[in-house]
């Protein structure tokens, strides 16, 4: 066999290079993470959340290390959408990669607002919803764990992306993920983005105070990465796979491994989040670990795994 393998996914009509990305909030605005790799060698890239108006964020701290992943409660802290359109945009237009950006707000015409404005911009291949953050007061999770809210926000975002490619980032905290799911497709979703952090806490055991400012925010990292593969695939059984829309999977994936088995449970593509923090180059060689993959498995498209598992 040929040791040529071809790794490019169609996600939601976009031709990418590989299948994958680096999910939002691990590295900036894109320009951040050029300094350690070529972004151009990534199928995607999701930019930190853009609101309206600039954040500040939640007070400090706001990141804690636990065992085997972190908390954050960063609470979406970003320099507004009109700052990211001036200063940030002409950059990403000359990175080469497909830029996702992550849209979050309080209220749904924020959201809608974000939309608009980001739909005719041409260095953008699509938006990532963001209806799951756990550590802001208002929006975030709250849209995302209600059926309803999802199905009015995904429909309204729908309408003001325009051509541009919408995909739902879902809350794992919910008791049954397919639903929310389901109602993100039914009202327009070209992909689904999961699973979001979860909820969680560290506490001083000293000074008996949670450790964060926030109290709670949100687990990620290898910790959580049973519980997303578990949840990828019964979204891809039960609403992806009749349906057609993409999953791109995420939640403690360090490896080309971790990476396939995303894949296998029926994930089009992956996004890799905490472990940039670790190894900010990590993207690339999981691209490259795929490839010998694929090579040693005699696997001639990478669309072969997606949703192989036996």
């Amino acid at each position: 066999m040929s040791k040529e393998v071809d790794i490019s996914v169609d996600f939601a009509g976009l031709r990418l290079v590989n299948p994958v990305f680096t999910a939002s909030g691990t590295c900036g605005y894109a320009d951040e993470l050029a300094d350690f790799m070529d972004v151009k060698c990534l199928g995607g890239f999701i930019t930190k959340s853009i609101t309206l108006k600039a954040r500040k964020g939640n007070a400090t701290p706001r990141i804690v290390e636990t065992d085997s992943g972190m908390l954050n409660a960063i609470g979406l802290a970003n320099i507004g959408l009109e700052a990211f359109v001036e200063e940030k945009l002409p950059v990403i237009a000359e990175l080469g990669a497909a830029v996702f950006v992550n849209v979050a707000g309080e209220r749904i015409e924020e959201y809608v607002a974000v939309a608009e404005r980001l739909a005719g911009e041409q260095a953008i291949a699509g938006l990532e919803l963001n209806i799951s953050c756990p550590n802001v007061a208002k929006g975030g999770i709250t849209f995302g764990t209600d059926p309803e809210l999802v199905t009015e926000i995904t429909s309204a975002v729908k309408k003001a992306a325009g051509e541009k490619v919408l995909m739902v980032k879902l809350s794992p905290c919910v008791t049954d993920i397919s639903v929310t799911a389901r109602a993100a497709v039914e009202a327009g979703a070209d992909a689904l983005s999961l699973v979001n952090t979860f909820t969680a806490m560290v506490i001083d055991a000293e000074t008996r105070r949670a450790v964060l400012a926030n109290r709670t925010g949100g687990l990620s990292g290898p910790a959580i990465k049973p519980m997303a593969l578990y949840m990828v695939n019964k979204v891809y059984n039960e609403v992806a796979k009749d349906s057609g829309v993409p999953i791109l999977g995420t939640g403690g994936i360090r490896t080309a491994t971790d990476a396939v088995e995303f894949m296998i449970a029926g994930a089009s593509a992956v996004a890799v989040g905490t472990w940039n923090f670790i190894e900010p180059d990590c993207t690339v060689k999981i691209v490259e670990g795929i490839k010998k993959y694929c090579v040693r498995k005699q696997i001639k498209n990478i669309k072969e795994l997606v949703g192989s598992l036996e």
